[in-house]
């Protein structure tokens, strides 16, 4: 299905005149913004299958292009460069420098899955979102997004004790970030759980932070699962850098 938003035509292929006449008839008014035609020679017939390779761009080549994904996001709602239809569709058709004309927004997706919700073909817009996003980190096309340091964070405290402490999670990612460790939101959260919260869930909060405990035998658990994960990523770019002559799929 053909993308017809105005906003996703380059503006040096829009050309408009307030006085337009071809062959004799005058077309000034609301036909006078005419579209030059576009070649299409930059595709890569095998970007898919590799965006197919990340997790959550498993179903990417399912999309018929309904649109229900980008109706329904919350981002696009806010932000209506930011169009998760648009960048599936280029995806299959492998117009790789398109995609990174919006490489600076397509990672802000918020994870509300409700495209994904709403998909009929199963396609998993959210997790093409996130495949995406990884794949421009991946080749360099962009610098590692807080939403994979923030991932990375999680799974670092996953494997050390085998549980995860919210305030610790949140206090790395700020300091790794650059951000404040203090911003104001913060603080006015900390004021309503001091408010609210029992004296001594609060102090077990405090004492958690600070001793880091583990789940009980944990163990070696920690490094298996690095292990595994290692090990699931290598195949996964070993599988992006095969020769597309030599997939199956």
């Amino acid at each position: 299905m053909a993308i017809h938003e105005k906003t996703l035509i380059d503006a040096d292929r829009i050309q408009t005149s307030d006085n337009l006449v071809l062959d004799g008839v005058d077309v000034s008014g609301h036909w006078n913004t005419m579209v030059l035609p576009r070649y299409l020679t930059d595709y890569d017939t095998d970007f898919a299958r590799q965006i197919r390779t990340f997790s959550g761009g498993e179903n990417v080549h399912r999309c018929w292009q309904c649109g229900s994904c980008t109706n329904s996001c919350t981002v696009y709602a806010q932000n209506t460069d930011f169009n998760p239809r648009y960048w599936i569709y280029l995806t299959n058709l492998g117009l790789k420098n398109d995609i990174l004309k919006d490489k600076d927004i397509i990672w802000t997706c918020v994870s509300c899955n409700r495209c994904t919700n709403i998909c009929p073909k199963d396609v998993k817009p959210e997790g093409v979102m996130k495949a995406l996003a990884h794949w421009l980190e991946e080749e360099g096309h962009t610098p590692e997004t807080r939403s994979s340091i923030f991932d990375n964070e999680f799974l670092g405290q996953v494997y050390e004790t085998g549980r995860i402490e919210d305030t610790r999670v949140l206090i790395n990612f700020l300091r790794k970030t650059n951000q404040s460790i203090t911003p104001p939101w913060l603080i006015e959260l900390g004021k309503r759980m001091t408010k609210h919260l029992p004296l001594g869930f609060l102090t077990h909060m405090g004492l958690h932070l600070v001793f880091k405990p583990r789940t009980k035998s944990w163990g070696r658990t920690g490094e298996v699962l690095r292990e595994y994960v290692r090990e699931q990523k290598e195949i996964a770019r070993k599988a992006r850098a095969m020769p597309k002559e030599a997939v199956h799929v």
